[in-house]
């Protein structure tokens, strides 16, 4: 067997596919095939590889957080977290700006997904601060970037995903790890938004009101207890990640149909036609990887990756910096779920081997992935928030520089102060 040949056709054919444009579950897949036909391998084991891929009791998490998402998304809770959101910092300079930062934390704990949250919160927020005074590419910008604090928000489908590539690294660890630097990434924003806002002269909102702030949390309580159902529920070891996102379904249908009535039956089978849309993209994916772990995992790639990265220096610092700046490119040519399925049987020892935990080392790559999503050429999130603005590309992303700043910023600090993400979990699960 040519091992140089077969490397080539794995990694070489993945890269060329991907700039010729394929879908990257074929561009996985192709690249994966050629490379297992030059090391002599049958097309039956295969088969067997891809099945093998998705025949996970874990990964079953993943179709039900993504249709609950879809449900409560569809479902009316939109407005009622805006409301809660303005009620508890409207009163701001550039009030609405961070309405829409706190609303995407809220929403992102029920949605998991950044894309969901941009199209749903933005058709919303964008025309609402450009009526109050807010520049029109601002309020995208930080539209898009404060989608991503649902990407750290627990219940997050990608954590799942994560954690069944990276193995042994607990899904409820995950959850909890995500919520002070999704919490830090908001505070970031918001001090990003307000500089700006200050500067601008963006207008302020009502002062604030305690009670004005408990009605509205009264009304909102029944969205934001699917992620207390879910992370409580795995957490304190009430049943496991997949049973718990099977509840919450189950519990976001009643809430999104009978209590908030923002969906009707006819409404259900379409948002259920949303989900499975999205399901076949990831679990083939999913089953598309699999192969391609195999095939990095008897070539060694992983170890040849983990030599060279070190032997460009053996300083901590550094190796932590190149991982983020691979990450990065990544994450400006593929969507998130490739990245995690991909990226992590390569980088993840690499981490381990300077010191990051696997649950720190996991929000990084989520981070970075959700950046990725606002950067070209395939920032899935920035052209829907494009899309909803109606703007140019080159606009949004003018606008969005110096929100890129602050998201640096918090990722530096997650890489390089590891209680930021470990400290919760630690806290919780001893």
């Amino acid at each position: 067997m040519n091992t140089n040949l077969a490397i080539f056709a794995l990694l070489g054919g993945f890269l060329i596919l991907v700039l010729l444009r394929f879908p990257i579950a074929y561009a996985v897949a192709i690249a994966s095939i050629i490379c297992m036909s030059i090391m002599g391998q049958s097309l039956q084991a295969i088969g067997k590889l891809m099945i093998k891929g998705v025949w996970s009791f874990s990964l079953m998490a993943v179709p039900f957080f993504i249709t609950m998402g879809c449900l409560m998304g569809s479902g009316g809770i939109s407005d009622k977290l805006i409301d809660l959101a303005n009620s508890l910092v409207g009163w701001m300079t550039g009030g609405m700006a961070m309405v829409n930062i706190v609303a995407s934390y809220f929403f992102g704990g029920i949605s998991g997904s950044a894309a969901a949250d941009t199209a749903s919160l933005g058709s919303i927020l964008i025309p609402m601060m450009e009526e109050q005074g807010y520049d029109r590419d601002f309020s995208t910008a930080v539209t898009i970037t404060s989608s991503c604090e649902g990407l750290l928000v627990p219940p997050s489908h990608n954590m799942v995903i994560y954690s069944t590539t990276a193995g042994s690294v607990s899904v409820g660890a995950l959850f909890l790890a995500g919520y002070v630097p999704g919490a830090l990434l908001a505070a970031s924003l918001m001090i990003g938004s307000y500089i700006i806002s200050k500067k601008r002269h963006y207008p302020k909102g009502e002062k604030f009101n305690l009670m004005k702030f408990l009605k509205q949390l009264g009304v909102s309580i029944w969205a934001l207890a699917a992620i207390i159902i879910v992370v409580v529920g795995v957490i304190g070891g009430v049943f496991t990640a997949t049973e718990s996102a099977a509840i919450a379904v189950i519990y976001s249908l009643i809430v999104s149909v009978f209590i908030y009535k923002g969906l009707t039956w006819k409404g259900v089978w379409k948002v259920l036609g949303d989900c499975v849309d999205t399901l076949s993209i990831v679990l083939i994916l999913i089953a598309t990887s699999a192969i391609f772990g195999n095939c990095l995992t008897l070539l060694h790639v992983p170890d040849m990756a983990a030599k060279a990265i070190t032997g460009v220096s053996d300083n901590r610092i550094v190796i932590a910096l190149l991982l983020n700046v691979i990450l990065l490119v990544l994450g400006c040519i593929m969507d998130m779920a490739p990245i995690i399925l991909i990226a992590t049987p390569i980088l993840l020892p690499i981490a381990q081997g300077i010191g990051i935990d696997p649950i720190q080392f996991g929000i990084m790559v989520i981070l970075n992935c959700g950046i990725g999503l606002l950067t070209p050429p395939v920032g899935s999130v920035l052209f829907i928030g494009s899309a909803v603005a109606k703007l140019p590309i080159e606009k949004v992303v003018k606008a969005t520089l110096p929100f890129y700043l602050c998201m640096i910023i918090t990722l530096l600090l997650i890489t390089f102060v590891p209680q930021i993400s470990l400290w919760l979990p630690g806290l919780l699960m001893k």
